[in-house]
């Protein structure tokens, strides 16, 4: 009884290591990551890519409320899994962020100043009392001096900077899928269709447009651009992905 009245201690103290060094809380809030949908971040040589498993769980619900792909930039995206509101709360600071660059220095701000300054506040709700840290992981990819880069922010502060990488649901076996197909060469049509084929290969291996959310960063114009469901229709029959369903529901309505 005692040891488990030591373990509810440091399970309830933020600010308090464990004898092993673990923050139970913020171990907690990488579990609340692996509870959202997937999200999957691409770094092309053309550009970035950003795709998210929407997931819509009523046919009664607006599929445009459901948000998981952000412009924090005119050419930095972030895609989000875990807690939506967590997410909502970071991007607005990382908005805020971006246009004080802006006014400060008259320049847009780098990919990975933006993401350091997203973990530095990150960071500061895992040791702060009467806090907790955030439940989700962010992808944060955009162009940067001509270069595509690409982050992900950890609940506990950290940044990595990635080739390709998947956050989320299933993300073991998205990463494990990047791993074995990822090709830096490709170009950006390239890299949308290995985000889909990835997504895919976890959904029985077809896709909706409607459960996807897809947005890319290119190289050239270094502009973000979200796709709209007709567009992510195309790149899904282009790739053999579109969920049969979706044909055959759009054959009884005619």
């Amino acid at each position: 009884m005692q040891g488990q009245a030591q373990q509810q201690a440091y399970d309830r103290g933020i600010t308090i290591f464990s004898p092993d060094g673990r923050l139970y809380q913020v171990e907690y809030a990488r579990e609340a990551v692996k509870r959202g949908t997937a999200s999957i971040g691409i770094r092309t040589a053309g550009g970035v890519v950003l795709a998210v498993d929407k997931r819509i769980p009523s046919p009664l619900l607006e599929d445009s409320s459901v948000e998981k792909i952000h412009k924090a930039d005119d050419h930095i995206g972030i895609a989000s899994a875990g807690h939506v509101a967590d997410a909502r709360q970071l991007i607005d600071f990382a908005r805020r962020q971006s246009q004080v660059n802006h006014l400060r220095y008259g320049e847009p701000i780098g990919v990975e100043t933006l993401t350091k300054t997203v973990t530095d506040h990150i960071q500061q709700y895992t040791q702060v009392g009467g806090a907790r840290p955030f439940g989700v992981a962010l992808i944060v990819g955009g162009i940067e001096n001509g270069e595509p880069r690409l982050f992900e922010t950890d609940p506990s502060g950290t940044p990595y900077e990635w080739k390709a990488l998947a956050v989320g649901a299933d993300r073991g076996e998205l990463q494990g899928f990047l791993e074995e197909n990822y090709d830096e060469a490709a170009d950006l049509d390239g890299g949308v269709s290995l985000a889909l084929e990835a997504l895919a290969s976890v959904n029985d291996g077809s896709l909706l447009p409607n459960e996807v959310g897809l947005a890319t960063v290119d190289a050239e114009t270094e502009r973000f651009v979200q796709l709209e469901d007709d567009e992510i229709e195309t790149h899904l029959v282009e790739n053999d992905l579109l969920d049969e369903g979706e044909d055959e529901d759009e054959e009884a309505d005619e």
